[in-house]
């Protein structure tokens, strides 16, 4: 009893051990990676999204800001605030004086309409005047009354209302409630922009104080995500301006991450990223990863018990059936040492050896034992096995037949074969040899594609080899509908040794094979009409020529010189032709890619498989055809010269805006490069120097029709200001603006 329990026990520990070893370490393996891989990629996703939506919400900002710039430059540029300027001296009864007031305190009331802004007054630096979008009064009244703010917040706004200012930022401060003005005046704490008139001067006239609201800012910068703590926008010393959320990047597992502003490097916009509640999928992942090893784990031990006890019964009963046996034919019983696995080993072989049932199940694999010989004989692996028993005066011929499917479907007479049920064609094939070839024949498949056929014929036949293609050719004949059939002819072999250089032959003479329709046989007689060659590769002087033809347009030609040259090689391999055609599609991609940019490597890659799966004569030709009509597909002049003639319009009517070459190319679903050549063919200008000349005319108006300085007339067509202008106006017209407008002037 206790020898049995420990044979279960062992049998339990081997099964076990398989189990463990096949199939819990690779889950082990799989689940570890899975969670390692997890982990870091929804690190790096996390970063990915952080990244997108500060970018989201910096540019929304920094677009704000732009916006909030030009509204600036545009008051300041007024012909009111100028008029004003020459009068803010006089008395207040001047009514002039008084209606320019009135108009820059609408303009304000405009400003302050804006999405951030709560509040904007204009600062005269030479006059003891401020005006805002509700009044006009001296300076102390405004900041003691109606714009309150505390000593220390006047003594760090007041710097910044002196000198040249081009939207400058103070830092945040608090604007007190005056119970003397509306409750919703002033929201309380505001960040101001400061720019000064006249924009170059040193000393200006006046400043315009926009107030951005901080409590807005917030909102245009806070992330309603739960992965992100918090977000805020600081300046170069660390110091927030404004921020939403938490901002203690060393509170918990959190990770920080930075943008800077594409408005002003003095800012950035920065985020607080929870990695807890990111990782959360992940350590659920982990615990998914060791329950799920748990559970297997205890599967496979409860299987493995029942597989041993299940299996350790019928042992046991084997083994004690057997030890009870005696042998007859020797009068001795076997030894009963060992375990129960080394007893019943013992005992099986030596019934294995002297049963007859074996014999009878070894002769009903004699076929497929045969066939698998024949293939080790062809590939030359050995030389001798049972079909050592043919007579030594036989010869023998291998002959390879290789099947090749069309890319499309053959116009043949003859109907179809029918595949049998099942069966490959090869098989069916295989079937039909057998059954119609009128000799001795062996049969087996050596390849995907190659049925290898070894026909036996008397020695004084020495036309043979031949004949018997002609008879397969005969019998596969059916089948070439549904596909190309190719025999090779093999040396004839005298010894079962030999058959292997046969066969070697016979797959040798499948090289030299044509792409003649249905079936082509391949032999001594068809190696000696490939053997003059035949120039595979186009010349430079075809190339020259070809390139040519493509450049006057001349596609019929094109496609007719190829064929041309092709008809000159109908004898040639398919390999050759192959080499060929592929050199002329080479030629012919290489020629269209220099006026189109819409194909991608993908779509050349699809056109030499297609052409690579081309079997027949016709197959190539229909080809060549197919693509040729894919690559030269006649343009459309008239549509084209429309777009640009449109494009063209569209720029003289907003020459003052953004323009980028990528827009239009876009639209017009083009390549950049592609997109300018062919601007320079349709406009007669490249594009850039369409762009400049249109742009300058427009200058050339302002500077002799108005009085505008260089800066204002450079913002007015497109520029940022004089110095993007002044170097390509004198590129054009070999002066500067100003010495443009001194000469004409005179």
């Amino acid at each position: 009893m206790n020898r049995l329990f420990s044979g279960r026990i062992a049998l339990f520990w081997q099964l076990f051990a398989s189990y463990f070893v096949l199939f819990l370490v690779p889950v082990f393996v799989a689940s570890t990676v899975t969670y390692v891989f997890v982990v870091r990629l929804i690190e790096s996703d996390a970063e990915a999204r952080s990244d997108m939506l500060m970018r989201h919400y910096s540019d929304q900002t920094d677009s704000t800001f732009t916006l909030l710039q030009t509204s600036m430059i545009h008051m300041l540029s007024a012909a009111d605030l100028k008029g004003f300027l020459k009068v803010a001296a006089d008395p207040p009864d001047n009514q002039q004086r008084n209606e320019w007031v009135h108009s820059l305190m609408e303009q304000l009331n405009k400003l302050r309409s804006e999405d951030l802004v709560t509040n904007a007054y204009l600062y005269f630096a030479g006059h003891d005047l401020v005006i805002d979008s509700r009044m006009h009064t001296d300076k102390t009244y405004y900041f003691q009354y109606h714009y309150k703010i505390s000593q220390a917040d006047k003594a760090a706004l007041f710097p910044h209302l002196t000198g040249k200012k081009m939207m400058v930022f103070t830092k945040p401060y608090a604007v007190m409630q005056n119970p003397l003005n509306d409750i919703d005046s002033f929201p309380g704490s505001v960040i101001s922009a400061v720019m000064s008139y006249p924009f170059n001067s040193a000393n200006p006239d006046l400043y315009l104080v926009v107030d951005v609201n901080r409590d807005k800012l917030r909102e245009k910068i806070g992330i309603g995500e739960p992965w992100v703590l918090g977000t805020a926008m600081v300046d170069r010393s660390g110091e927030a301006i404004v921020q939403a959320g938490s901002m203690e990047p060393g509170a918990r597992a959190n990770k920080l991450s930075s943008i800077p502003s594409r408005f002003t490097d003095a800012w950035s916009y920065v985020s607080v990223i929870d990695l807890q509640t990111l990782l959360a999928p992940a350590r659920l992942i982990s615990k998914l990863c060791v329950a799920f090893f748990g559970f297997f784990l205890l599967l496979g031990s409860a299987v493995s018990y029942l597989l041993s006890r299940k299996l350790y019964a019928p042992i046991h009963e084997i083994k004690t059936g057997l030890v009870s046996f005696r042998d007859p034919l020797h009068g001795y019983d076997f030894p009963r040492r060992g375990n129960d696995f080394d007893v019943i080993k013992r005992y099986s072989d030596q019934l294995m050896t002297e049963n007859d049932q074996l014999s009878r199940l070894v002769t009903g694999m004699v076929p497929m034992v045969q066939e698998h010989l024949l293939t080790r004989l062809l590939l030359g692996e050995y030389r001798d096995g049972p079909l050592a028993a043919s007579g030594t005066e036989v010869q023998r011929t291998v002959l390879c037949i290789e099947l090749q499917a069309y890319s499309r479907k053959p116009e043949h007479g003859m109907e179809e074969e029918p595949e049998p049920p099942g069966a490959s064609w090869i098989g069916a094939i295989a079937e039909r040899i057998r059954k119609s070839y009128p000799g001795p024949v062996w049969l087996c498949q050596t390849k995907p594609d190659i049925l290898a056929c070894v026909v036996h014929h008397e020695a004084a036949e020495r036309g043979s080899p031949d004949e018997a293609a002609q008879r397969l050719k005969v019998i596969v004949l059916p089948y070439a509908k549904v596909r190309r059939i190719t025999i090779g002819i093999g040396s004839t072999a005298d010894s079962l040794e030999q058959l292997h250089r046969s066969y070697g032959h016979a797959l040798a003479m499948l090289e030299y094979k044509g792409l003649g329709p249905e079936v082509e046989l391949c032999g001594e007689e068809r190696m000696a009409q490939c053997r003059t060659g035949w120039d595979s590769l186009l010349s430079a002087q075809d190339v020259n020529r070809f390139v040519n033809m493509y450049k006057s347009r001349d596609y019929g030609g094109l496609l007719k010189s190829v064929f041309d040259l092709l008809d000159a090689g109908k004898h040639a391999r398919a390999a050759e032709v192959k080499m060929f055609c592929s050199d002329v599609l080479n030629t012919w991609i290489r020629s269209a890619e220099t006026d189109r940019g819409d194909f991608h490597i993908a779509f050349y890659s699809g056109l030499f498989d297609k052409l690579n799966r081309c079997v027949t004569w016709e197959e190539i030709r229909l080809c060549l055809r197919d693509i040729h009509a894919e690559l030269f597909r006649p343009a459309e002049p008239y549509v084209r010269r429309r777009q640009f003639a449109e494009i063209a319009a569209y720029i003289r009517e907003h020459y003052n805006e953004e323009l980028s070459i990528e827009r239009f190319a876009r639209q017009l679903n083009m390549s950049a490069g592609h997109f300018s050549r062919t601007f320079k063919e349709e406009v007669g200008d490249k594009y850039v120097e369409y762009i400049a000349k249109v742009r300058l005319e427009k200058a050339k108006q302002y500077l002799l029709e108005t009085d505008m300085n260089i800066d204002e007339i450079a913002e007015k067509v497109g520029y940022w200001g004089r110095n993007s202008l002044i170097p390509v106006f004198r590129k054009y017209e070999g002066t500067t603006p100003a010495k443009y407008r001194a000469i004409h002037q005179r």
